[in-house]
């Protein structure tokens, strides 16, 4: 199978690193020319527009920005309807809007496309070992079909239909923000307590409290980077699609709402590019504290992957 693939930043240009280890032959493109240097190195091939890459390739995979940057690749001057989409698949890994993609999809599979939404979980550290957990929605005979691929970049959980991926993505990330947001005031308030930082995280894991944000998320308050490898921008339009999605749905959003205020309370003070658990630090800031813990805290982005520790 011969795989291209859109959207070489953090995320996407280490998923596409995993196909390439994988073994398939690999298109790449991205609105950066210089972000394809490092898979061009590894034996990809640059092209210059999703139109290109679809007519050269069996399947595509995309990792872009959010609904309107999806609507470009599929629809824009030179997007894959303009391309041979007869018999071939698009996984997009974006969050995005389920109802929006269900929509626009329809286009793509008008003209004998195969489309699988696959948004990822975790962080950029999953994306670097190729582990990431993907929701998978779309037709069985689809998934399968590009199941050597998702494999390649990460584990695969059927979700059901096509639009069911991103729906499992928002509201896991729905849960995510909300813990991230909560946690900064229960270690601020646990500190100025008595209890220690490192003591408090020790003692929550494995408990009640724990989470993925517990285990994975609190050392980069300690470190006092706050992880910008996922900055504030991505956490507000997350949230925004998962507002959208409340609203559709009508379900109440107390709690989602509060979380939304509290994140862009933070990227109005630190600006948007600054990391996720930013969202933290406004209350570390306003208790007059600092969460800092020493230690050999290993940021997500300074993982490696296991042929390149063996090399």
């Amino acid at each position: 199978m011969k795989v291209g693939f859109i959207g070489l930043g953090t995320m996407g240009g280490n998923a596409a690193r995993n196909i390439r280890r994988a073994g398939f032959d690999l298109c790449v493109h991205d609105l950066r020319r210089e972000a394809g240097a490092p898979l061009e190195e590894m034996g990809a091939i640059w092209v210059d527009s999703p139109r290109e890459m679809i007519d050269r390739v069996d399947c595509v995979v995309s990792m872009v920005f959010g609904p309107p940057h999806l609507e470009q690749v599929l629809k824009g001057e030179n997007g894959l309807i303009h391309g041979d989409c007869g018999d071939k698949l698009w996984i997009d890994l974006t969050t995005s809007s389920p109802s929006f993609m269900r929509e626009m999809i329809k286009d793509f599979v008008a003209r004998g496309g195969r489309p699988v939404d696959a948004p990822v979980t975790g962080s950029v550290d999953a994306a670097i070992r190729g582990d990431m957990p993907m929701f998978v929605g779309g037709e069985d005979a689809h998934v399968e079909q590009a199941r050597p691929v998702i494999e390649a970049m990460g584990e695969l959980r059927k979700v059901g239909k096509y639009g069911n991926g991103y729906v499992a993505k928002l509201v896991n990330n729905q849960l995510w923000k909300i813990h991230a947001a909560a946690i900064g005031e229960a270690m601020v308030c646990a500190k100025k307590a008595g209890l220690e930082p490192e003591v408090w995280w020790q003692v929550m894991k494995g408990g009640a409290a724990d989470s993925f944000v517990m285990q994975h998320d609190v050392p980069s308050i300690f470190a006092g980077h706050y992880d910008p490898s996922f900055p504030l921008k991505l956490c507000l339009k997350d949230l925004g699609l998962i507002e959208e999605l409340m609203n559709q749905t009508g379900t109440r959003s107390e709690l989602t709402d509060a979380c939304h205020a509290r994140f862009t309370e933070s990227g109005e003070r630190y600006g948007v590019d600054a990391g996720e658990m930013s969202v933290c630090r406004l209350i570390e800031d306003d208790a007059g504290v600092e969460l800092r813990v020493a230690g050999d805290w290993v940021a997500p982005w300074e993982v490696t992957h296991d042929s390149e520790r063996k090399a």
